[in-house]
């Protein structure tokens, strides 16, 4: 089936793909701190340690470190779509590779924004590689050409191929001086490539990015499947049962391939990539069977109204400190509010957020790349 025939079959907007999105953002943009905060308010015993949920632990999975992989695997779900759009108004392919290059140079521009610290302008802050836009960069370029380029068989061939050659990178190629197979924060190959490509340009932290490059795209690709399962024939309901058993088998692979290749997320392993791949589908599969088969979607308003302006927020929360304004509101009564003021003062912040997207949402402004 072509871009333009899997088009034809959903011709209205999905809105679980719109709040899926923006229940992921609403994580990076003060959720989280709302959530922690009030955890850490209420006394309530086991939620005591609900913020270790919210932070990057080395090969430890918490549901901090699904964020980045939904947003790159949303990225993908939206592609056929998108690109099926383009073509079926006539599009050439030189006029949809020229969109695509265009896309991927304001996507990296950006990221050096949030995360590169490039509005410095200082040379020793910067970092060139950095950020989750970066990634999306990257995956998004190679998916596109898989997605223009190639048939389905082919696009799976590939990502499978991916994820095997950078387990076999990562396991059977030494780290100069130490061995191979070595997956610890400070000493392992990926960090190696980066500390020798990107220099002092890198973000540090552990966090690697030059040859998890390859995985990246295989995170967006696994949105672009889930993609064209939603753009085909089948019965809704059956495509939400396909959803979620390609992600409950997903989840299994990964965690069966970690015994040998860890689930770690800051070098984007492959057994994460599908440990999250498959988590992402089985939210994407319920979001999708309540929002657009059932249709209970008055619940989701508030996450769409974030995910139609994800990457414009996502940007956004890097650049300003949204709790100024929220303070504006709060700021006095925090010092009568004792253990509570932390959830107050990160809750009037969510709130200036997401009131400043309603208004661009009924404003109908939506801030695309």
């Amino acid at each position: 089936m072509d871009l333009k025939t899997q088009t034809s079959a959903t011709s209205e907007r999905l809105v679980c793909v719109d709040a899926l999105r923006g229940f992921d953002m609403l994580w990076i943009i003060g959720g989280a701190e709302v959530l922690v905060s009030l955890c850490k308010a209420s006394g309530i015993g086991f939620l005591g340690n609900m913020e270790v949920n919210f932070d990057h632990s080395w090969g430890q999975f918490h549901f901090y470190d699904l964020i980045m992989p939904l947003f790159l695997f949303i990225v993908g779900v939206v592609m056929p779509v998108s690109f099926g759009k383009r073509m079926k108004k006539g599009a050439t392919k030189k006029q949809l590779y020229t969109h695509i290059l265009k896309r991927v140079v304001v996507l990296y521009i950006l990221g050096l924004v949030a995360s590169g610290h490039l509005l410095t302008f200082d040379t020793a802050k910067m970092h060139l590689w950095t950020d989750t836009l970066h990634a999306i960069a990257v995956g998004y370029l190679v998916s596109s050409v898989l997605i223009l380029e190639t048939g389905r068989k082919c696009q799976i061939g590939i990502t499978a191929g991916l994820l095997v050659l950078y387990w076999l990178v990562m396991a059977l190629i030494p780290v100069p001086g130490h061995g191979a197979g070595i997956y610890e924060p400070d000493l392992n190959l990926a960090l190696y490539v980066d500390n020798a490509v990107l220099g002092h340009w890198q973000e540090g932290a552990g966090w690697t990015y030059i040859i998890t490059n390859m995985t990246f795209v295989c995170s967006v690709m696994l949105g672009v499947f889930a993609g064209q399962v939603l753009l085909s024939k089948m019965k809704p309901i059956k495509k939400a049962g396909v959803l979620a058993l390609i992600g409950v088998c997903s989840v299994i692979a990964g965690k069966l391939w970690g015994i040998w290749f860890p689930i770690i997320h800051h070098l984007w392993t492959s057994s994460l990539v599908l440990f999250a791949g498959g988590l992402s589908f089985l939210l994407l599969a319920l979001f999708y069977l309540i929002i657009d088969v059932w249709g209970y979607k008055r619940w989701a308003f508030p996450f769409v109204v974030i995910g139609m302006n994800a990457i414009a927020v996502y940007v956004a929360s890097h650049l300003f400190d949204f709790t100024l304004i929220g303070n504006i509101f709060v700021g006095g009564l925090l010092k009568y509010l004792g253990v509570w003021a932390d959830f107050v003062e990160a809750s009037a912040a969510l709130t200036a957020v997401w009131l400043i997207l309603y208004y661009l949402y009924r404003k109908n402004t939506f801030i695309k790349i």
